[in-house]
């Protein structure tokens, strides 16, 4: 309705204008980051994003088909922002939860961070290859958590044949994703919690080809690389120093809301330090 009626909906009241509230306030203090860099900016020594999108407004002046603009950056970061971190904190919720289910498999795990990293150095990317276990686990609560069911909606260009189909041209086309990610003839035990979906036989991690939580082709999530960093860094961080379980009396409940993404329902669960 929003994007259809964008002037009549900003009038009217409504849950959608506290999220336009929050909106704009996310873009002010993206604004006041974008302030601070240009006060400290040095073309030559790129911290970050913003650094690297401000050298490309300064190498793209006077073009006539320049996109690069701070309007522009601060939208880009606010994608980033708040695409990233609501899939992000969504599996992480996922994996606590299938951790305190699963305690052996926790067990697993820590005892892995405990060999590879030990408990007082700081998880790097480094690590990752030396972390085969810990990451099938990760690729696996992002299959069974089904975070992102269906794709970004599509639009065919020009008529094609698909799988035997007719597909005409300018028809919505919207990836089932679960479909692959529970599909019987991919995964051994495609509705149950299985970390060795991603394991070989001398327990190397594997790469499945139907494992599409961030969608295919030349469309896929901008943001996928992003993503696996943070979830196995905040994932082995936390499984270096917490161990996860239910209250006394209390099961998991692994029953989801389903909104832009499928998210566990409000849960209690103890955080208990290892060391």
């Amino acid at each position: 309705l929003y994007n259809a009626f964008p002037v009549l909906m900003r009038r009217l009241p409504g849950p959608h204008q506290s999220v336009g509230q929050m909106w704009n306030e996310v873009k002010d203090f993206i604004r006041v980051e974008l302030n601070e860099h240009k006060k400290t900016w040095d073309p030559s020594e790129t911290r970050d994003y913003i650094d690297c999108y401000l050298s490309e407004i300064q190498m793209n002046k006077g073009q006539d088909d320049n996109t690069f603009d701070e309007e522009n950056l601060v939208i880009c970061v606010l994608d980033l922002f708040v695409a990233g971190s609501e899939t992000t904190s969504t599996t992480l919720r996922w994996a606590f939860l299938y951790m305190a289910k699963y305690p052996e498999i926790q067990e697993k795990v820590q005892a892995e961070i405990d060999r590879e990293i030990g408990e007082s150095r700081q998880p790097s990317m480094e690590d990752r290859a030396n972390l085969p276990y810990t990451d099938a686990v990760i690729h696996e609560v992002q299959r069974i958590g089904n975070i992102a069911p269906l794709g970004v909606p599509h639009v065919t260009n020009r008529d094609v044949e698909l799988g035997g189909y007719s597909v005409p041209k300018g028809v919505i086309v919207i990836p089932n994703l679960t479909s692959v990610l529970f599909d019987k003839k991919e995964w051994e035990t495609p509705h149950t919690f299985n970390p060795n979906h991603f394991l070989n036989e001398e327990g190397r991690f594997v790469k499945r080809a139907a494992f599409l939580p961030f969608s295919l082709g030349k469309r896929v999530c901008l943001g996928e690389n992003l993503a696996k960093m943070e979830l196995f860094l905040f994932f082995t961080s936390f499984m270096q120093h917490f161990t996860f379980s239910m209250p006394a009396g209390v099961k998991p409940d692994m029953d989801y809301r389903f909104g832009l993404t499928l998210t566990p329902k409000n849960y209690e669960i103890c955080v208990t330090p290892r060391h």
